[in-house]
């Protein structure tokens, strides 16, 4: 379980596709691009100037890619994500200081002598004129980075989901292939002893536990299994367990209603099959009776199924509802695989029986 886990999650991480909200070189390209020509157009319109607008956002824009990329990709990871944010300030504060003197020279020698324009203007670099440009690059900076963060959260929830999707495949898939090792262990020992005595049952017994063996290993992968398939693999169980206990077994199962097109989550029900035998049959001396009854009504299925209870003294975690490890895989696979309001399941002692009643969804 661990081992096959850890190899799902690998798989998702390595896999060769590319993630949900992938960024590329063409996504930041054309993202500036777009920025650019709405920066010039609604500057050409304050100026009345395109040539000019041009020129100013030809200095500008080199400067805020330069400064955002630093802050985003350098700044952030390096000091945000480890809690310094007096480095992080600080690293801020420089960036924002070049910005100023590197855009006074720039549009000084490349658009005009007036380096502020669209206020009072000015020829030399005043405090006013920096803290008004410190404040349009943190404009930007902070534009440029909420598309970041929510990219990044965007991604980080695809991925979250995938971890916690593949988590859930692969604990419903161990679950639901589980059977007791007993189970096997004294079918191999039946099969033994029959095969010292050449008995005709050998042959019997082999094919059945191959056929439950096959249908555990191929046919209980995907999420739902049609339920003629799952009684058969129930008739399979139960036929191996009268070959075992012999006539001190009395079974009987009853089947009503319309089975066909129905579907449910494979190898669910014979945990409780199962646990007639662990909690009844083993423990019991004399004959044992066991009672399985499917009713199908509409879309969901009643099952049921009673067992004598052993004779001597049987711990009561055993009836509770907080039962045995079978039943909480159980409990914990309806959880997960159904709807709450899809299913009801009941576990109770009734005289001298032991009784399981499941309504569950099957449509």
């Amino acid at each position: 379980m661990p081992e096959e886990k850890s190899k799902r999650i690998r798989e998702l991480f390595q896999t060769n596709e590319k993630p949900t909200y992938q960024i590329t070189v063409k996504h930041h390209v054309l993202f500036w691009l777009c920025y650019f020509m709405f920066n010039t157009l609604r500057w050409a319109s304050y100026y009345n100037d395109l040539v000019f607008s041009l020129k100013g956002n030809f200095v500008e824009f080199p400067l805020h890619i330069v400064v955002c990329y630093f802050i985003i990709y350098y700044l952030i990871p390096k000091f945000i994500y480890t809690r310094k944010i007096f480095l992080f300030c600080f690293g801020v504060l420089i960036a924002l200081l070049f910005v100023v003197v590197a855009k006074y020279y720039m549009t000084y020698f490349f658009v005009s002598h007036n380096v502020w324009p669209e206020g009072p203007g000015t020829t030399i670099l005043t405090f006013n004129y920096a803290m008004t440009t410190m404040l349009g690059e943190v404009y930007v900076i902070s534009f440029v980075t909420s598309i970041k963060i929510t990219i990044d959260w965007l991604r980080e929830r695809k991925r979250l989901t995938n971890l916690e999707q593949t988590q859930l495949e692969t604990e419903l898939r161990f679950l639901r292939t589980q059977i007791s090792p007993h189970f096997f262990f004294n079918t191999l020992n039946n099969i033994y002893s029959l095969s010292i005595e050449k008995s005709d049952k050998a042959p019997q017994i082999i094919l059945k536990l191959s056929e439950l063996m096959r249908y555990m290993l191929y046919e209980t992968k995907q999420p739902k299994q049609t339920l003629t398939n799952e009684i058969m693999a129930l008739q399979n169980y139960l036929d191996l367990e009268r070959i075992r206990y012999g006539d001190s077994l009395d079974i009987n199962m009853n089947i009503s209603g319309d089975i066909q097109d129905k579907e449910i989550s494979p190898m669910l029900l014979l945990t409780f099959i199962e646990n007639c035998f662990k909690h009844g049959a083993n423990k019991n001396v004399g004959n044992v009776q066991i009672n399985i009854d499917f009713n199908v009504v509409d879309d969901f299925l009643y099952f049921k199924v009673t067992n004598t209870l052993p004779k001597e003294p049987i711990n009561t975690h055993i009836v509770k509802h907080k039962g045995g490890i079978g039943i909480r895989n159980v409990k914990k696979r309806l959880a997960l695989g159904y709807e709450k309001q899809h299913y009801d399941l009941k576990i109770y002692k009734k005289n001298d029986l032991y009784v399981v009643e499941l309504k569950i969804k099957v449509s």
